[in-house]
């Protein structure tokens, strides 16, 4: 069967959503029946194979027109939930791109409503598609690493000073008065904090019992670029993740699953494992990944589970409502950062190696000594 779908965002990140579309036409399973965005895409925007979709501006009405039973929403994050609502209304199945919304309220009213139309919803995290996944955690289980103590993450990627001009959006914590918390750990790195909470199996809201976030910035923006946080999780496995935009020397993003005798690392944009392990050498392991896309479509036809409802990222989005209500990110000092004027970026001096110790210790910027996060006042 093969099954209807529109993308709403086809430019930008939605480029990739298009990219896979074709691939899974081509294997028969979707057809773009329509793409919705404010000015319609010129014809040598949309990929070779693609046809001539219909277009408009409004969802619903674009919904209706196509008979489409799948929308794939890939907006700006302030837009989630009233589109995701819509398609929802329209009896369309949906694959939300992450951060599925900007505050915890914002994200019940999407679920509510979505739970109520009926409607099969997967959020975008492409990562926890990933079978690597469910290997770490049954290696966890049979105690190759002994107990599991606690889950890093670390993230050292570099944006463009341009990158945060590329929408007005971008780079906000509100605009108009709307939220938008465009921050390092809410959104480019959102990965991240939802593979170390998947890995640390606390993945929904209840399984969240505190968050101390750090946020800094670099750039000259409303939002984070260089922060921390630590999870405590009913588990009581602490999750630790840290984030950078302005790393020194641009890497893979990664989590560590931290054991009494051992430790798992999931570079998850590869889909790679370390296992490292007392009494064996090191064993590296490449796994396959399951598209969300096609693993909705297999929901949709067969009921197949999905992967990533929203429930499971309730743990998440606990994380963005720390931050959300955060104060403002302080701007890091002058003389932490440099500016590399050739790439167009800000680099913080010592960031690299700053985000993977935060991974390894499980501390954060405040407890590692990083001359710009002061440590914190305990009180007596």
């Amino acid at each position: 069967m093969t099954v209807p779908v529109v993308l709403a965002g086809a430019r930008g990140h939605g480029r990739r959503h298009l990219d896979n579309i074709r691939r899974l036409q081509d294997q028969g399973a979707v057809r773009l029946a329509g793409i919705c965005e404010l000015t319609p895409l010129a014809a040598d925007e949309i990929p070779e194979g693609l046809g001539t979709p219909e277009q408009s501006a409004d969802l619903g009405a674009l919904l209706d027109s196509t008979g489409a039973r799948l929308a794939v929403i890939s907006t700006p994050i302030p837009t989630h939930t009233d589109l995701a609502l819509t398609a929802a209304r329209k009896g369309a199945h949906l694959l939300l791109e992450k951060p599925p919304a900007p505050s915890c309220a914002e994200f019940r009213r999407m679920a509510d409503g979505v739970a109520a139309a009926g409607v099969a919803c997967q959020i975008g995290f492409q990562s926890l598609g990933s079978l690597a996944v469910p290997t770490i955690l049954a290696l966890a289980d049979e105690g190759a690493i002994g107990e599991v103590v606690g889950i890093g993450g670390a993230g050292a990627w570099a944006r463009t000073e341009s990158y945060y001009r590329r929408a007005p959006w971008a780079g906000k914590r509100r605009l108009d008065g709307v939220d938008v918390i465009d921050g390092v750990l809410t959104n480019p790195l959102a990965h991240v904090v939802a593979t170390a909470l998947a890995l640390g199996r606390s993945t929904h809201e209840e399984d969240v019992t505190g968050i101390e976030p750090e946020l800094w910035r670099a750039n000259d923006i409303e939002s984070d670029d260089t922060s921390c946080v630590r999870i405590t999780t009913a588990r009581g496995v602490p999750v630790t993740v840290a984030a950078t935009l302005c790393a020194e020397h641009p890497g893979e993003p990664y989590v560590v699953v931290h054991g009494t005798s051992g430790r798992i690392t999931f570079w998850y944009k590869q889909d790679r494992v370390l296992l490292q392990r007392a009494g064996h050498g090191p064993e590296e392991y490449v796994y396959g990944r399951t598209d969300l896309l096609e693993n909705l479509v297999a929901h949709v036809t067969d009921g197949t589970a999905l992967l990533v409802p929203p429930a499971s990222t309730g743990a998440f989005m606990t994380v963005v409502e720390a931050v959300r209500q955060a104060p403002d990110p302080a701007p890091l000092p002058t003389a932490a950062w440099h500016a590399v004027a050739d790439e167009d970026r800000r680099v913080v001096d010592g960031v690299d190696a700053l985000v993977a110790t935060c991974a390894d210790t499980l501390a954060l910027y405040s407890e590692l000594g990083a001359t710009w996060a002061p440590p914190k006042e305990v009180s007596t």
